[in-house]
């Protein structure tokens, strides 16, 4: 690996620090490098600002002049909350910025790396891109095809059950795994899940003994909204965001209930008696969400799968057994062709504990 790229893959992990913190803005990571030392390191901070190119400029101070700027995304060129990054590194002094991969915002689009040209700087990309580009998913999903990134997690029995006849599911997998997800749950804008798994197992859907301060936002799907007032979730939801994606013809009241509760309440189109999951999932992302992390149930992952909207599968799997009377952890596809089954590529399979965990993208 050479030099750049050892740069460039430091500030890659700095960048994922603010997965699931900064949306509607990238997790974007920036490192300095004067004379071969690193003089500032910079990362998107918690709620979208400041953004990295700032967090690691405020770090390096003067010898940021005449240093090589590596960012994981083309620097800003629009005035918003707060000024270009591009031209902040201009007024810097850097000499060189190299970037991983371009902005496809089109308040960015190519103006960033073009303003550090006219200013004088050399300016390098695609070093590392495809890395970055895996990084920033979901921020890319949501500018161009308007909707989040969706990871869909299952943890299952060896023969792809969730829970037995009778519903019991605590636990399937064991605390290792557990620990796992709740690192994932950290890294994700938003979990999500269906208002059976809400009903079943009153889940509160946070992130716990990790030692952080902010909680990702919760989406519960329910068509008729019939989720009990009495659960975890209800009881939280002035204090932790809560979303409910509801059908067009749930209950006033039971709108006004949630609503009264804190919760926020996302009207969707309804298809054959569930919430279209195409039509909610612009609708989140249309509330400025990136990433998504669902934990089910069986029928919202089947919704997902069936139109296409899992771009991300993470499937722990635990060395137990439970049969063919246990509830599956995806609910009938109804295929009648192999070939039209959803395919993923394995990207990586580890041991978690005693459980093992498959992470798996789109083709």
């Amino acid at each position: 690996m050479s030099q750049d790229a050892r740069y460039m893959a430091l500030a890659l992990s700095l960048g994922r620090r603010g997965q699931g913190s900064v949306w509607p803005n990238p997790a974007v990571g920036c490192v300095i490098v004067n004379n071969n030392r690193v003089v500032g390191r910079g990362w998107t901070q918690p709620g979208g600002r400041p953004h990295a190119e700032t967090h690691a400029l405020s770090q390096a101070g003067a010898a940021a002049y005449g240093a090589v700027a590596y960012v994981t995304l083309e620097p800003c060129a629009h005035t918003g909350k707060t000024p270009p990054c591009a031209q902040a590194l201009i007024n810097a002094g850097v000499a060189r910025v190299v970037i991983a991969c371009t902005d496809s915002d089109p308040r960015v689009s190519g103006r960033g790396v073009e303003m550090l040209k006219a200013a004088g700087i050399c300016v390098e990309t695609g070093l590392l891109e495809a890395e970055a580009r895996a990084d920033h998913a979901g921020f890319f999903l949501r500018i161009n095809d308007g909707r989040p990134m969706l990871s869909l997690k299952l943890a299952t029995s060896v023969d792809g059950r969730i829970a037995t006849a009778s519903g019991e599911s605590q636990w399937i997998t064991g605390a290792t795994a557990r620990r796992m997800v709740h690192g994932l749950r950290s890294r994700h804008d938003a979990v999500m899940v269906g208002g059976g798994t809400v009903r079943q197992d009153d889940p509160s859907l946070t992130v716990r003994d990790l030692g952080i301060d902010r909680q990702p936002t919760r989406i519960v799907i329910s068509n008729g909204l019939d989720i009990p007032l009495d659960s975890r979730l209800a009881q939280t939801a002035a204090d932790i965001p809560l979303i409910l994606c509801h059908g067009p013809e749930a209950p006033k009241n039971h709108i006004r209930d949630w609503q009264d509760r804190g919760a926020t309440l996302l009207s969707c189109d309804a298809r054959q008696g569930y919430v279209d999951p195409v039509d909610m999932m612009q609708k989140l992302g249309a509330c400025g969400l990136t990433r998504i992390f669902c934990e089910g149930g069986g029928q919202i992952a089947a919704s997902l799968l069936t139109f296409d909207l899992v771009d991300r599968l993470i499937g722990f799997t635990a060395g137990v057994t439970i049969g063919a009377d246990g509830l599956p952890g995806i609910a009938p596809l109804h295929l009648n062709r192999l070939s039209n089954a959803p395919r993923f590529t394995l990207d990586s399979i580890a041991q978690t504990g005693s459980d093992t965990v498959q992470i798996w993208s789109r083709r």
